[in-house]
């Protein structure tokens, strides 16, 4: 029996293929580097080993797994190769691991961590399953009916998937640095389209997943009544938003989700439609409504007089809707968005959108840039970003505590790099203040 080494394994994908492989029986260890990340917690629970970064750790016997953010010349992966184990890159494992079961992609520009966790949790109420979500978790189970797992796009990594089924929420254009355009975006999904073996669940609301093409039948989900499945009669409540389902304009039953904002109402009927599809019991897709959420994604925090949200929206569109969401949940506060832009590249294409997009919340304050692995700097800085929107102020972060002015309001933290050292910096003067 081989045990498999993951090199990276703190990547959100990899922490939960590593968990997965952990669950379903089999050895597993991995490499990183020593800065601590959300996603250990969980490989820790497991008893899965973490060594630092070393050509060392790479011996006969090892299947090797390789994070999608190394290069060929990274040591480890150069040592594999040189020992001639078995190799594969993070994508093109998943890619063979799913054919043992009834596979469910989750795909799109945005959304696609919180439908699958939705997914998952709805389809774990009723069958012994095995998942994959973007934020780091991950299960297998011996006993797996499906296999829910996100899917992402960036470098056509998706289509080394050949799903039964694809849930897809949108279209948008995203990760400039490998994307040309937005019709490069579209023929990206469309060749995804055609590698789906059942079905595929898709937005109807949005426009460039209407024109996709499929060799096998496309259900279609949204807020408008040409869609086979509809939402209508949405209300917001203490506890979440409530809305009837109808199938092909007939009454199905009334749902109701923890979340708040049109993207939520939205991530949830793309599940429902699929469970309906899979013969689901309407009560059993109703325990959609004991959803926690996944992590990063609106994660909040009540800390004295304020509301602080974690959260990973990194794109102008993602930005809106949390903001939204902060809106709607809390009416009466005023919300304050604290934003690390990701990426350079990223950072310069959506320029005015970004400032667009953050001028809905009522202050603004700014983090320095972060550059991914893939690209160290660039020409811009964070001062383009700040002088596009009115009364927006840098926020460093020696300086976190400028923010407990804003009482009774919500702070969003949002982004993609490390904006979680800015809220766990504020709350930690929070607490020395107490003292």
């Amino acid at each position: 029996m081989t045990t498999y080494h993951f090199i990276g394994i703190k990547g959100t994908g990899m922490s939960a293929l590593a968990q997965i492989l952990k669950d379903s029986g089999e050895d597993v260890q991995g490499s990183d580097i020593e800065k601590r990340f959300f996603t250990q917690e969980a490989l820790e629970r497991k008893n899965i080993p973490i060594m630092p970064f070393s050509k060392d750790n790479i011996k006969e016997g090892l299947t090797i797994i390789a994070g999608n953010a190394f290069k060929e010349d990274h040591e480890e992966i150069q040592e594999a190769k040189r020992l001639g184990l078995t190799y594969y890159r993070y994508h093109e494992f998943l890619g063979e691991w799913l054919k043992q079961y009834t596979s469910i992609a989750v795909t799109g520009a945005h959304g696609k961590t919180s439908t699958t966790g939705l997914l998952a949790h709805v389809l774990k109420e009723t069958y012994p399953i095995s998942y994959l979500i973007g934020d780091g978790s991950g299960m297998g189970h011996a006993e797996s009916k499906y296999f829910a797992f996100e899917a992402c796009e960036y470098r056509r990594h998706f289509l080394a998937y050949e799903p039964d089924y694809a849930i897809m929420t949108n279209i948008d254009f995203d990760h400039p640095d490998y994307f040309q355009s937005i019709d490069d975006v579209i023929d990206a999904f469309q060749q995804m389209a055609y590698q789906v073996k059942k079905g595929i669940i898709a937005c109807g609301d949005d426009e460039y997943l209407q024109k996709l093409q499929a060799n096998v039948p496309v259900l279609y989900y949204g807020l408008s009544d040409t869609n086979d499945f509809q939402a209508q009669n949405i209300t917001e409540t203490d506890h979440g938003t409530t809305f009837d389902v109808f199938v092909r304009n007939t009454f199905y039953d009334t749902f109701t989700i923890p979340g708040y904002g049109t993207h939520h109402v939205l991530n949830a009927l793309g599940v429902i439609a699929l469970c309906h599809y899979e013969d689901m019991k309407a009560e059993d897709i109703k325990k959609i409504s004991t959803f926690t959420g996944v992590k990063r994604r609106f994660t909040e925090k009540q800390v004295g007089t304020q509301v602080l949200v974690d959260d990973y929206a990194h794109h102008p569109k993602e930005i809106e809707v949390t903001i939204e969401s902060a809106r709607k949940k809390y009416p009466d506060k005023q919300v304050i968005a604290i934003f690390q832009p990701h990426t350079y590249s990223r950072t310069q294409k959506f320029l005015q959108e970004f400032a667009d997009s953050l001028k809905k919340a009522d202050k603004v304050f700014l983090c320095d840039i972060f550059g991914s692995a893939r690209e160290k700097n660039g020409n811009l800085t964070i001062n383009d970003l700040i002088d596009r929107i009115e009364g927006a102020s840098l926020l460093e972060l020696e300086n976190t505590d400028i923010l407990k002015q804003y009482e009774e309001s919500v702070l969003i933290f949002m982004g993609a790099g490390d904006i979680q050292k800015f809220q766990q910096s504020y709350e930690a003067g929070l607490k020395q203040t107490k003292q």
